[in-house]
């Protein structure tokens, strides 16, 4: 078989599984027992369905003063997303959200993807670079990896995602996360900043259910943590990962928040409880700076770097002030103490 009709079959067979429900028998309900004896019941499509691959860590090499090489991987990996509800996600490196990547504006990236998937290509659209989709977004079949390069000339908090089609089924199932390209003349608040965290916010639909994520509302709308260096708080898009375990600052600190909105399908209004926004940069460009800000509204897909002061101890929950996204799970909170470190008193949420 040649390579074009070889890559025929691999998306016939994509849109095939991707039905949920086909008399080619891929499809079939599931039970997945949690830890809490608690069952969810789940539509995993048949090759993915005793599939839970462990989180591989991205690899990231700067290998020049403008040039960095980056690896991630597609893979299946099962996220409890609230307690005792397990998801078998489709994830970047085992984690939904993606882990966060980080270059200099005007690097040069070259990026490799591993197709871990065994039935279902996967491709990478970064929202950072300037290229043609069609050649470097292009899937890479299950099983093989595809390499691409292309600049990073503009700053900013930026979308990640699978592109391939049905791309809302790729991103809802998980496979979506956030680039910084950081401005190579810094923000002119910088040596302000006492503390920084990259906050992401994303939802989850029943489990891989075309219908619901195109006509449906979310069952959850959550934050993650993704971290900036080895130590910083990691979490996925899990209910309460920051109520249960708060960010932390201490009184007087001036506080960034890259924040990223990768949806699939709702807007964020991103609000601190507590505080304003002295210094707002709409899709963390340096050009786009606001102040005195008290909610920042972001389209899917949409970024922004915030910074904000807190002034006492206490607790300040974020949220998004679509309330009713709130109540589903987009809440976090940052505590404030007199030294930075966690005091063990108890925490206010929303």
């Amino acid at each position: 078989m040649n390579n074009l009709a070889k890559f025929g079959a691999i998306m016939v067979s994509c849109v095939m599984v991707l039905s949920a429900c086909g008399k080619d028998g891929l499809s079939r309900e599931k039970t997945v027992q949690a830890k809490t004896d608690t069952t969810v019941t789940t539509k995993v499509i048949g090759p993915h369905e005793h599939i839970n691959q462990n989180p591989t860590p991205i690899k990231m090499n700067r290998i020049g003063p403008h040039e960095v090489n980056v690896e991630m991987t597609s893979q299946i990996t099962d996220i409890e997303i609230s307690k005792g509800e397990m998801y078998k996600a489709w994830t970047f490196n085992g984690e939904a959200p993606g882990p966060v990547i980080v270059v200099n504006q005007g690097d040069k990236i070259n990026f490799t993807l591993k197709n871990m998937d065994p039935s279902i290509p996967h491709s990478m659209d970064f929202h950072a670079v300037h290229t043609a989709p069609s050649r470097d977004f292009a899937n890479v079949p299950p099983n093989e990896s595809g390499s691409f390069s292309y600049p990073a000339n503009n700053p900013g908090v930026f979308m990640y995602h699978c592109g391939t089609k049905p791309v809302l089924a790729h991103i809802a199932n998980g496979m979506h996360g956030t680039i910084i390209v950081k401005p190579t003349e810094g923000y002119p608040t910088d040596s302000k900043v006492d503390r920084e965290f990259v906050i992401v916010q994303n939802e989850w639909y029943k489990y891989n259910d075309m219908d619901d994520f195109t006509n449906g509302k979310p069952k959850y709308v959550v934050f993650s943590a993704k971290a900036l260096k080895d130590g910083d708080v990691n979490t996925n898009g899990t209910v309460g990962a920051l109520v249960d375990k708060p960010l932390l600052a201490k009184v007087g600190d001036k506080v960034r928040f890259h924040i990223n909105n990768v949806g699939p399908n709702e807007v964020s209004s991103f609000h601190v409880v507590g505080t304003l926004f002295d210094d707002v940069y709409i899709d963390g460009n340096p050009f786009n700076h606001m102040k005195g800000m008290q909610t920042v509204l972001l389209p899917a897909s949409g970024g922004a770097v915030v910074e904000f002061t807190v002034t006492q101890e206490g607790s300040y929950p974020f949220v998004t002030h679509q309330f009713n996204h709130a109540t589903k799970g987009a809440v976090g909170v940052l505590k404030v103490t007199k030294d930075g470190n966690d005091d063990g008193s108890e925490t206010m949420s929303h």
